[in-house]
């Protein structure tokens, strides 16, 4: 690697994360899908030029949201987070509508910023990167090292309940022979259960969808709760035959570290706006 690089030390809480920084740009690594063969990271807000919400002009690294953004921005931020990574990477994402359509990036045709509406991308191609966008939502990156194929799903509560992490497994296994058992997960930073408090309509969402639902809710006052969207999730992908030991989770609260990460039901009520973080992932 380039001795330019600065790779922190600093691990996560012992979750099976690191920090890796560069040009004021901070990412967070899930070390046991690097050490599988597959480039990952979960942006920051930390090291770019947009000026959404921060305090400092010109600092925060947003990388979606056109409407709230210029292009201009979004393109720099970009690359300035791709720059981070070992090699030159091509980026693919979708327009992400909180469904479960999987989109398949099958050759290089398809890269870049599609206009075809999904929260979940699923490819094996050299080069490339999935990424999905989040605020708050649960990103989870896949990697199956027998296949080199790959995984990028964007799950909020409606994702949740529609089994877009389920969904994505077996679209990994259907289109690459991928065996659940063989795959590394990682879930990063996202609002969490301390913070994120959801109504009558998700409560009851959940329980028409999972047969456990009461075990992610902590009621907070009548008709309310706060939701474990991470632990709902994790034990979605146990249950496609996932092995617990192969998912790792990022301990970070998007809602409470706003500081490094942009925070949809935080900033937007406050500020009218929010940026967008991005995790991708893909073979190194």
């Amino acid at each position: 690697m380039d001795q330019s690089r600065v790779v922190s030390k600093e691990t996560v809480a012992d979750s099976g994360f690191y920090w890796r920084e560069e040009g004021g740009v901070k990412v967070l690594v899930c070390r046991a899908l690097e050490d599988a063969g597959f480039a990952n990271g979960f942006s920051t807000r930390l090291g770019g030029v947009s000026s959404l919400v921060d305090s400092k002009p010109g600092t925060e690294l947003n990388l979606a949201g056109f409407n709230e953004d210029t292009r201009e921005n979004i393109d720099e931020n970009r690359r300035r987070f791709l720059a981070v990574f070992p090699r030159r990477y091509s980026l693919a994402t979708a327009w992400q509508v909180h469904g479960d359509n999987i989109r398949f990036v099958s050759d290089n045709s398809r890269l870049g910023d599609a206009d075809e509406r999904a929260d979940a991308l699923v490819s094996h191609l050299e080069g490339v990167l999935l990424g999905v966008k989040t605020a708050d939502c649960v990103p989870i990156l896949i990697g199956d090292p027998s296949s080199g194929a790959f995984a990028a799903v964007h799950a909020g509560w409606r994702g949740t309940v529609q089994g877009i992490a389920r969904k994505a497994v077996a679209k990994l296994a259907e289109t690459f022979d991928s065996k659940p058992e063989d795959l590394i997960c990682a879930i990063g930073p996202a609002a969490g259960c301390d913070q994120y408090e959801v109504g009558e309509d998700v409560i009851g969402a959940f329980k028409q969808n999972f047969s456990k639902s009461g075990e992610y809710f902590h009621e907070t006052r009548p008709g309310h709760a706060l939701v474990d969207l991470k632990a709902a999730n994790r034990d979605q992908l146990i249950a496609t035959g996932v092995d617990s030991k192969n998912i790792h989770i990022s301990p970070l609260c998007t809602m409470e570290r706003v500081d490094l990460f942009f925070s949809y039901r935080i900033e937007k009520a406050k500020f009218g706006r929010t940026g967008r973080s991005m995790s991708v992932v893909g073979r190194l």
